[in-house]
C-alpha cells in the first residue's frame, strides 16, 4: 500500500478560504502522529517548529506559517494549530484499511498566501516521510 492524496473540498468566501484534503498513509496512526505533532516530524515535511508545546493551549511557532496556539489536542487522533497569520491547521487521524491511516487535513485561512498546489506538495512530502520512516 502506498500513500495517496484526494482533495475533499475547497471553499472561498471573500478572502476566507477553506481547503480539505484526505490523505491515505501506509502506516499505523501511532507512526504518523509524530510527523504532525513534534518539531522533528514537522520539520521533515512542513516547516521548522521553533516552539511546540504539545497540549491544548500550548504555544506553537511554525517558521514559515506563523505563531499561535494549540487549539485542539487529542493524543494520536487530533492536533489543531491556530496561527495568527497562518490561519487554522487541523490534522485528524483515523484508522484506515490494512493497518494504514487516513488523515483528514483542513486549512482555514484568509488572504492569498496559500494554495491547493502548495498544500498538495507538502502532503506529498509527508507521505514520503512516513513511507520511509523505520
Amino acid at each position: 500500500m502506498s500513500g495517496s492524496i484526494e482533495q475533499a473540498g475547497s471553499r472561498t468566501r471573500g478572502n476566507a478560504h477553506l481547503l480539505h484534503f484526505l490523505v491515505r498513509l501506509p502506516r499505523p496512526m501511532e507512526a504518523v502522529w509524530p510527523a504532525l505533532t513534534t518539531p522533528d516530524g514537522l520539520a521533515g515535511w512542513l516547516t521548522a517548529a521553533d516552539v511546540l508545546e504539545p497540549r491544548l493551549g500550548g504555544v506553537v511557532a511554525l517558521r514559515e506559517l506563523g505563531t499561535g496556539r494549540v487549539t485542539a489536542w487529542d493524543v494520536d487522533r487530533v492536533a489543531e494549530y491556530t496561527l495568527e497569520r497562518g490561519g487554522r491547521l487541523r490534522f485528524h487521524l483515523e484508522r484506515g484499511e490494512s493497518g494504514g491511516t487516513v488523515l483528514r487535513f483542513t486549512h482555514e485561512f484568509r488572504g492569498e498566501g496559500e494554495s491547493e498546489a502548495r498544500w498538495r506538495a507538502r502532503l506529498e512530502r509527508l507521505i514520503e516521510r512516513v513511507e520511509s520512516a523505520p
